[in-house]
């Protein structure tokens, strides 16, 4: 298993294309991720107050339409 120290290196010795590559990588990676505790804070309830929120705004009239 390489350090991170390693890692940075090796990165930075990257051709530019292979570094945009792996960035592309990470960058789905981390939306992948965030998707996946997003979707099980949803299943949880952790964010109902978010939808409990929403329908007291609207009921305020305070809500815009998309």
């Amino acid at each position: 298993m390489s350090t991170v120290k390693e890692i940075q290196s090796a990165i930075e010795s990257l051709p530019h294309k292979e570094y945009m590559h792996l960035l592309t990588w990470i960058h789905e990676r981390d939306w992948k991720e965030w998707d996946r505790h997003l979707e099980n804070d949803a299943a949880s309830g952790r964010l109902d107050f978010l939808v409990k929120e929403a329908k007291e705004e609207k009921k305020k009239g305070k809500l815009k339409e998309l």
